[in-house]
Order: structure tokens, then C-alpha cells, then sequence
């Protein structure tokens, strides 16, 4: 076909024109335009029109929804990297209950942030985020593992909701905040001369005290949602990467290049280890943690540089 071959990104109008002048085809341009349609090299007016988004309302009270999100941008301008800022916004109140400059949007980032929040405020009722890898397994026909990822691990460990966005104007709330803050953070960060993370980590508290009296909204119901850590909430446990491995027969098990062996004893069981940056556990038994012990049941064989592990500060369950 002639306009699939010549003017494949042409409109119809100009394709119309375009055939009677160099082809010498007098078609009309509405029977162009059909065809375009039918080949699929043309979408009709209504469907190019953006959908329709109708606005949410706030839920009633602080704590019932926290909306979370990274942004990416030169915070710093030219004065220091470009780096990430997480954010935490209450649905409520539009009030920012958290930020915090990262390197990257990762899950040990969203670990350090969300366990900063809770010993803040308390459990909220649900954390609502787009599809980021860190919040929604992706992988389409993934068949391993139970479905959730680290940090939703963690979260539901804790009683804690993750509601993952369709489009990102379902999270409108914090994606217009990331625009606010592009403007007046940066700028604000300009002015008091500042160029690292660790400064800029310095200096949220007080911008965001400034920020939540001017913008801040008060919320519907004067109930805080927001649930105190229990007892038997150990975040240290949750906020661990965790996965799991298959001891074989000769007691051994491998992660990250490197190879573990357990030494059987009198007991049965192994027995506690010096401190380690792996932590281990049998069949939900804890055989391996940061205290001293008995000669070591445990040994890790490193071959030259590969088995240095970029993953320390992962928890390893085995069973």
C-alpha cells in the first residue's frame, strides 16, 4: 500500500494530498482516513482524546493512607549529584510526613525510610505506591516465591496494607507534591547553600514543618489512624531481605557464590555463632545470630573475589 510504503506518519489530509500529487490518485480524504484506520496506521479523534481521570476524594483521617513515591532529580543542581527523594504524604491531610535524599529508589532505600516512619508515627493502615519493582512483583509468568516482594514481605509482617496504582494519576496527591517540591525545595536548598545528601537529609525536618503550615489540609475526622509498634513487632526481623534456600543431603547450601556448610552435633541442632552478616534459620529455628558461642558450626568456602557478597545486610532464610 502506497501510504504504508511513503507516509506511514502522514494525517489523512496530507496523505490525500500527497497521493493526487505525486501519484495522481483523487481519493477523498474521509476514504483515506477509513483506510488508515482499518491498517491500524491512524486512531480516530475520540480515541486519541486522554482518558478521563475523576478525582478521589481524601480519605477521612491522618494514618488511614499513606501515598509513597521516589523522585528523581538534580536536588542539588549543579552543586552536587543527582540523586532520589522519597516521599511520604499523607492522603488526608496532603501534610508530608517523611522525606529522605537516597542515592536510588531501592528497596533497602524504602526499608531505611518506611522503618524511620513507623518509629515515628506508627503503623498506617495502608502505604498506596505505583508498580515499582520494590512494591509489585512484575515479572510476567513469575512461578516462584509467594507473590510479593521484599519490602510487601515486610509490610504485611507487619500488618501494614500496599495498594499498588494503576496510573499514576490515581497517586495524584504525591505526584503534585513532587512537582511542588522540584520548585521549592530546590530553591530553598540553593539558598541555604546546600550540595550533599547528608546535608540535605539535615535540613528536611525544618523545610517540612514550613511546608505542612502553609499546605497542609486538616483532615475530615480528628482520629490518627495510625497503629503503635506492638511488642512482638520486630522491625529489625521485617525490614531483613530474606530468601530462601534448600539445604541438601550433605548439609550444605549455596547463596551469592558462596558456600555454607552446617556441622552437625550431639544435639542435633548447630549450635549459636560468632557475629556474622548472614543470619540463618532451620525450619524457622534460628541456627546462626550476632552472638558468641562454641566453636563455629557454620563456614562459608570464598573463592578469591567472588565470594565477597554485595548483600550483607540480607537475612537468609533456609529450610
Amino acid at each position: 500500500m502506497l501510504i504504508k510504503a511513503n507516509y506511514l506518519d502522514f494525517g489523512p489530509t496530507l496523505a490525500a494530498e500527497k497521493l493526487a500529487e505525486r501519484h495522481g490518485l483523487r481519493l477523498g480524504v474521509e476514504t483515506v482516513r477509513r483506510w488508515m484506520i482499518a491498517d491500524g496506521i491512524w486512531r480516530d479523534r475520540r480515541e486519541r482524546l486522554k482518558p478521563v481521570h475523576q478525582p478521589r476524594y481524601r480519605r477521612d483521617c491522618v494514618g488511614e493512607l499513606i501515598q509513597i513515591d521516589g523522585s528523581q532529580h538534580w536536588w542539588f543542581e549543579d552543586r552536587g549529584p543527582q540523586c532520589t527523594l522519597l516521599v511520604f504524604i499523607d492522603d488526608a491531610t496532603s501534610r508530608l510526613m517523611h522525606l529522605q535524599f537516597v542515592t536510588a529508589e531501592s528497596t533497602f532505600d524504602y526499608f531505611a525510610a518506611t522503618r524511620s516512619y513507623l518509629q515515628r508515627y506508627g503503623k498506617p493502615v495502608a502505604f498506596y505506591s505505583d508498580k515499582h519493582a520494590t512494591f509489585r512483583v512484575n515479572k510476567v509468568g513469575a512461578t516462584g516465591g509467594n507473590g510479593m516482594t521484599q519490602f510487601g514481605r515486610a509490610l504485611d509482617q507487619l500488618n501494614i496494607d500496599i495498594i499498588c496504582a494503576n496510573v499514576p494519576q490515581a497517586k495524584g496527591r504525591v505526584e503534585r507534591a513532587n512537582g511542588t517540591l522540584q520548585d521549592r525545595l530546590v530553591k530553598e536548598l540553593r539558598l541555604a547553600g546546600i550540595s550533599s545528601l547528608e546535608a540535605g537529609n539535615a535540613f528536611l525536618p525544618g523545610f517540612m514543618e514550613d511546608f505542612n503550615r502553609r499546605f497542609a489540609k486538616e483532615p475530615f475526622n480528628d482520629k490518627d489512624l495510625h497503629r503503635p509498634l506492638a511488642t512482638d513487632d520486630d522491625i529489625d526481623e521485617a525490614f531483613a531481605w530474606k530468601e530462601e534456600r534448600t539445604v541438601s543431603q550433605n548439609l550444605t547450601l549455596q547463596y551469592d557464590k558462596m558456600l555454607f556448610i552446617l556441622e552437625p552435633t550431639d544435639a542435633g541442632h548447630t549450635p549459636p555463632l560468632p557475629p556474622t552478616r548472614h543470619h540463618l534459620r532451620l525450619s524457622g529455628w534460628s541456627v546462626c545470630h550476632p552472638a558468641p558461642g562454641p566453636r563455629p558450626a557454620l563456614s562459608d568456602l570464598r573463592q578469591g573475589s567472588a565470594g565477597r557478597s554485595s548483600r550483607g545486610r540480607r537475612e537468609q532464610e533456609v529450610r
